[in-house]
């Protein structure tokens, strides 16, 4: 059975932090519904660019997913941290055992919040770190926690290719994670 992930889009959200993971894992073969976070399906990156969601977050109600990723910016990270709708679904996957994976901003704003680092090892934007309290930071480019279920975290637009070969990595295999970013030139 094919995995299966769900890239939460809201108002003010990073465009390379989502375009680049839901690309690398649909060519890695890995089913990827962008879902808005709220009631339009067009939604607006911090940059200016619109991206019509394959559906909205809302619709999805029911579905199962191995991984939940959380793009950045700003202020999409603020806009998920304030959706119930989000918020309910991390907690319900993370506790389920899905790969709960966020970059840039979202690890401190999103999962710090919800409970979702705590104990855990992560990364986050610079100077953003100060905003967790009981996890523990790295600045490496991309850090995966194993611990129940798991989660994969990651600095910002730069390391967005790096971070979704480490999502495929961890949903399919390592070698497929290598293959993706090999054929895209990332290695």
């Amino acid at each position: 059975m094919p995995k299966k992930a769900i890239v939460l889009l809201a108002e003010g959200f990073e465009e390379v932090e989502a375009v680049t993971p839901i690309d690398y894992l649909r060519r890695a073969g890995i089913e990827v519904v962008a879902a808005a976070v709220g009631k339009a399906r067009a939604v607006t990156g911090s940059h200016g660019v619109t991206i019509t969601a394959d559906a909205a977050l809302s619709d999805l109600a029911g579905k199962g997913w191995d991984a939940v990723i959380l793009p950045g910016g700003m202020p999409g990270a603020k806009n998920l941290a304030a959706s119930k709708e989000a918020g309910d679904l991390l907690k319900e996957k993370a506790a389920s055992g899905a790969l709960i994976c966020a970059i840039c901003a979202s690890p401190a704003v999103v999962l710090s919040p919800l409970g979702l680092l705590a104990g855990r090892k992560f990364t986050c934007f610079p100077g953003m770190e100060t905003m967790v309290k009981g996890a523990y930071w790295s600045d490496r480019p991309v850090v995966t926690d194993d611990s129940a279920g798991g989660t994969i975290t990651s600095r910002g637009a730069g390391t967005a290719g790096v971070f979704a070969a480490a999502i495929i990595g961890k949903l399919l295999s390592q070698a497929e994670g290598k293959k993706i970013a090999q054929s895209v030139l990332l290695e």
